[in-house]
């Protein structure tokens, strides 16, 4: 196992630069996960740091080892891919042995390493099969089998779980994070699905077109988001954004409606800003404001409901039932201690 030091890294494809100066460290052992929107560079970010792709400026280290010239083989990584990569000609037990039989390690190392894997993964009844024979799950397994075989310093994982149904999916997750429990290896681990970050990360990264936009742990992150785009991406739903002003001590929104503010917003008289409630902190109170209802989806744990409230729409989830249709009216209060504040020039958290 070994710590990654990733320093001011620059990434530029011809004239365009498309990472900007990323500074990530990952502790030995942590389970760190890259998160953020499509092309905002944390697949290329991964695969600089198995050595994929050549870095223009900064420096990566693993294990206190800079290895901006060093090949990927010699890197002591191991990265399973979002297409599971397997060969199909081989069954379970000759695509997870490959790498060590390329190295030509012992035959009886070897069998013992993917026995090992094999029992972890739950794949022992089906090491001769071939991938065909395989479903999603499996197939996936059998690249996590390959990765594990190698006892890596790191393991690298792209997007692993794209490719699988919502059920499997789930649990997938967690057998990836129980898989770290049990062997405690470094890892770093890329997607654009933020209920992943969450439930999986010891450390997420959220980055956008580029730069990282705030690394911490996941509730730090959801409860202390450092600017809008951290405040909107993680969370689910999403966490809604009016506009207004302060005024008289509370926040006027656009159509003149007043919330509460928390009691750290003392100063801003005047400041525009972005007042944000995630859905869960929305309450239905008699001494609420009244809120239009649009669209109400029952999931069975809670109701979401969308409506037009204080001049935007937004999306409340409430545990209890919403007997409300369409068109009528609902009153509900934001949970002031829960709101987040932003400037509204600049998208940065206003109080600390």
């Amino acid at each position: 196992m070994a710590n990654v030091s990733i320093r001011n890294v620059r990434k530029r494809f011809g004239s365009t630069e498309v990472l900007h100066g990323v500074s990530v460290e990952i502790d030995d052992g942590e389970f760190v996960i890259l998160v953020g929107p499509s092309g905002c560079g944390k697949s290329t970010l991964l695969r600089m740091i198995a050595g994929l792709e050549n870095i223009t400026d900064g420096e990566i280290a693993i294990g206190g080892r800079v290895v901006n010239n060093v090949a990927p083989k010699e890197r002591d990584i191991a990265m399973v891919f979002q297409n599971y990569a397997l060969y199909p000609h081989m069954t379970v037990r000759d695509n997870m042995a490959f790498a060590l039989t390329l190295a030509k390690v012992p035959k009886g190392m070897i069998e013992q390493q993917v026995a090992r894997a094999a029992q972890i993964l739950g794949l022992a009844p089906y090491l001769n099969r071939y991938p065909r024979q395989l479903s999603g799950g499996q197939r996936q397994r059998v690249a996590m089998g390959r990765a594990i075989v190698r006892d890596p310093q790191v393991f690298l994982f792209d997007e692993p779980l794209s490719n699988l149904d919502a059920k499997l999916r789930v649990q997938m997750r967690a057998e990836i994070k129980e898989l770290h429990q049990r062997l405690a290896t470094t890892t770093v681990y890329v997607t654009h699905d933020q209920i992943e970050a969450m439930t999986m990360a010891d450390k997420i990264v959220v980055m956008n077109s580029g730069h990282v936009e705030q690394t911490g742990a996941p509730l730090e992150l959801y409860d202390r988001p450092n600017n809008l785009f951290v405040a909107g991406f993680i969370g689910s739903p999403a966490m809604n954004f009016l506009k207004g002003r302060v005024e008289g001590g509370a926040f006027r929104a656009a159509d003149g409606m007043i919330l509460p503010l928390p009691g750290r917003a003392n100063g801003s008289e005047g400041k525009p800003i972005v007042y944000g409630v995630r859905p869960e902190h929305f309450q239905l109170s008699a001494e609420g404001q009244p809120a239009t209802v649009h669209v109400i989806e029952p999931t069975g744990s809670e109701t979401q409901v969308m409506a037009d409230f204080a001049g935007g729409s937004i999306l409340c989830a409430f545990r209890e039932r919403v007997s409300a249709r369409p068109g009528e009216t609902i009153r509900i209060i934001p949970d002031t201690a829960l709101v987040h504040l932003f400037d509204a020039d600049s998208g940065q958290r206003m109080v600390a």
